[in-house]
C-alpha cells in the first residue's frame, strides 16, 4: 500500500499534535465540563397562537376532570348498590362500581395529563445550573435557632402554666376523634354477624340439587351432599351473603368409624354435617374421599378428616371445620338443632 493510500489518523478531542515534533500531547482536562446544550425554543415560545392552543388544551383537561368529579358524585347518588348492567366486552358488572371507577379514573387522569401538558408546553424549560452548597446550617445558626426556641418556650409560659399546657394537649389529642366518627358512616357495624348464620333450631336441611328436604335414608354411606337452610332462596337479595356462611355438606359414616366423641353425639345415625367453607381463605370444599373420609379444598389442598372432628391433616388451613348439630323432626326430615357453635370461615380467630 502506498503512502498516498494510508488514511489520515484521527485524533481524539482530548489530544493535540505538536506541529514541530509530531508528538501527541494530552489536553490539561480530558473531562472538562461541556456546558449546557444550546436552548432550542419550542413553538409555544415563539408563536402565541400555539401557546393559546396549549392553554386551551390544559384548560379542557382540567374542565373534564371537574365534570368527571361531578359525575362521580352523581353516580354515587343515582345508581343503586345492587344494579347489574351488561357492558361489552367486560360482561355483567355492578353499575355503581363501574360508574365510580370510570369517573374517578377520568378525573385523576385528566388532572395528571393537564399538568404534564402544561409543564411541557407552557412552563419555562430553560435549564439553570447552580452550585451545590452544604445543606447543614453553620454552627452559629444552629445555636441561634435553639436559643430562639428556648426563648419562645420561656416567653409562652407553657412550663409555668400547666393548666393551659394540659388542656391544649388534650384538645389536640381529641381532635382526630372527629375523623374517626366520620368513618362510622362507612357502613353498618358488624355486630355479631360473623358469629351467626341463618341456621337455627328446627331449620330443615334442603338438598341443593333437588331443592327438597332430606330424610336420613336419602343420605347413603360414602356420599357427599351439599345442603342449605330452609327458607334461603337464590332470589333473595342477600342470598350470596348468607350462603357464604351457611353452606353445609353432609356425609354418612358408619358410627363405629367416627373417632371424635362430640362428632358422634352431634350426628344422626352416622350422618354428620360440617361447614362447606374452608378455614384457610374461604374456598368451597367439594372433593370427598370415601375410604378415608377426607375432604379436600381444591384451592390450596387443605385436607380435613370428617371421621375425626374435621381436623386439619394437611395444608395451610389453621383450624377444623365447624360442625352443625343435626337431628330428625317428627315428620322424619333432617333438621338443624341450632346454629354453629363457633364462627365459620377463614381467619376469624386471628381477628377476634
Amino acid at each position: 500500500m502506498s503512502s498516498q493510500e494510508i488514511p489520515e489518523e484521527k485524533h481524539l478531542p482530548s489530544e493535540q499534535v505538536d506541529a514541530h515534533h509530531g508528538a501527541v500531547a494530552v489536553a490539561d482536562d480530558p473531562f472538562a465540563d461541556p456546558g449546557l446544550p444550546v436552548h432550542k425554543p419550542r413553538i409555544q415560545d415563539i408563536d402565541e397562537r400555539a401557546a393559546k392552543r396549549s392553554e386551551r388544551t390544559v384548560a379542557m383537561l382540567f374542565t373534564l376532570s371537574m365534570l368527571a368529579t361531578i359525575g362521580f358524585i352523581a353516580s354515587y347518588v343515582i345508581f343503586p348498590v345492587g344494579k347489574i348492567v351488561y357492558i361489552f366486552p367486560i360482561g355483567k358488572v355492578s353499575a355503581l362500581n363501574f360508574a365510580l371507577g370510570m369517573t374517578l379514573g377520568t378525573a385523576l387522569f385528566c388532572i395528571g395529563a393537564g399538568a404534564v401538558h402544561w409543564a411541557r408546553t407552557l412552563m419555562s424549560d430553560v435549564e439553570v445550573a447552580a452550585e451545590r452548597h452544604e445543606i447543614a446550617a453553620p454552627p452559629e445558626v444552629k445555636a441561634q435557632v435553639l436559643q430562639d426556641f428556648r426563648d419562645g418556650a420561656s416567653e409562652s409560659a407553657i412550663g409555668r402554666r400547666p393548666l393551659i399546657r394540659n388542656t391544649m394537649l388534650g384538645a389536640l389529642a381529641m381532635l382526630p376523634l372527629s375523623a374517626v366518627m366520620i368513618m362510622r358512616d362507612l357502613g353498618p357495624l358488624p355486630e355479631q354477624k360473623l358469629r351467626k348464620t341463618v341456621w337455627a333450631k328446627g331449620k330443615l336441611l334442603i338438598n341443593d340439587n333437588t331443592n327438597e328436604p332430606l330424610r336420613p335414608e336419602d343420605v347413603l354411606v360414602g356420599s357427599l351432599t351439599f345442603v342449605r337452610p330452609e327458607g334461603l332462596e337464590e332470589e333473595q337479595h342477600d342470598f350470596q351473603v348468607q350462603i357464604a356462611k351457611a353452606a353445609l355438606m353432609i356425609v354418612r359414616i358408619q358410627p363405629e368409624d367416627i373417632k371424635d366423641k362430640q362428632e358422634l353425639e352431634w350426628s344422626h345415625d352416622g350422618i354428620v354435617a360440617y361447614s362447606k367453607i374452608c378455614t384457610h381463605v374461604g374456598c368451597p370444599i367439594s372433593l370427598y374421599e370415601q375410604q378415608t373420609h377426607h375432604v379436600l379444598c381444591p384451592c390450596h389442598q387443605s385436607t380435613f378428616d370428617l371421621s375425626d372432628g374435621a381436623r386439619v391433616i394437611f395444608g395451610p388451613a389453621g383450624h377444623a371445620l365447624p360442625q352443625l348439630r343435626i337431628g330428625v323432626n317428627d315428620e322424619g326430615f333432617l333438621e338443624a338443632l341450632g346454629d354453629f357453635e363457633e364462627p365459620v370461615g377463614p381467619a376469624f380467630w386471628e381477628r377476634g
